[in-house]
């Protein structure tokens, strides 16, 4: 069962978004940088605070973001949503190769994904894949109502930042 959740055509939005079986969640996009300048916005802290946090959700912020990116390494993402209330989500990284692939686990509860992230070089262009597995149907229907919901828009946001800055 494949099924699309999420994914225009054209120019404008070259994310797609897949379902794929009853737990696994797929999105693929693909940034007009090398793998090497996708990759340090996911593993570099001061990038990827840059980008992660969708700008359509207001009094979200991300106050906090703690990675070290390197297998057996963990991370912490901590959110401000208004006031002195925060939401954690951490993990651990299961496998690292620099350029290449990031596998991480999604520790904050028991229906917490598997996400692995790969970078494929394309002519100097950059293919990225995005992976979930879940442990059940229903945590990723409940992803996708939430978090997940907000990948398009996160991997804009991405593509944004690489062709303003270069990074």
């Amino acid at each position: 069962m494949t099924e699309q959740v999420n994914g225009a055509s054209g120019p404008q939005n070259r994310t797609s978004v897949e379902r794929r079986w009853d737990r696994e969640l797929v999105v693929t996009r693909i940034f007009d940088a090398p793998p090497s300048t996708v990759y340090r916005a996911w593993s570099q802290p001061e990038l990827f605070q840059r980008w992660w946090v969708p700008k359509s959700v207001s009094g979200v912020s991300l106050v906090s973001c703690d990675m070290d990116v390197r297998t057996g390494g963990k991370y912490r993402l901590e959110f401000g949503v208004g006031g002195s209330d925060t939401m954690a989500f951490y993990g651990k990284y299961l496998e690292v190769v620099p350029n290449e692939r990031i596998v991480w686990t999604n520790d904050e509860g028991e229906e917490g994904a598997i996400t692995t992230v790969t970078f494929e070089d394309q002519g100097g262009r950059t293919l990225l894949n995005f992976h979930e597995v879940y442990p059940s149907k229903e945590a990723l229907d409940e992803a996708l109502q939430g978090s997940a919901a907000a990948l398009p828009e996160q991997l804009e946001q991405l593509d944004e930042m690489l062709s303003i800055t270069g990074e």
